[in-house]
């Protein structure tokens, strides 16, 4: 399977500009649940603007009806 990294960049929120996996979005789920979080793009903008990318983070968004 070819990597659609290109495909992947249009879309990518990410706004962390140094990120080696932007694009790639395997590499970038591998890490992220490897550090017990959840990529950018599970993130509303105002709130991966924080780079708080924590499951707690994600589950508050989500009980107050932001995700």
């Amino acid at each position: 399977m070819d990597c659609k990294k290109d495909r992947n960049l249009g879309f990518c929120t990410c706004t962390y500009e140094p990120c080696s996996r932007k694009g790639v979005c395997c590499d970038c789920l591998q890490y992220h649940l490897k550090n017990r979080q959840l990529p950018g793009c599970c993130f509303p903008k105002s709130a991966e603007a924080t780079y708080d990318r924590s499951f707690a983070h994600f589950a508050q968004l989500v009980q107050e009806g932001k995700v």
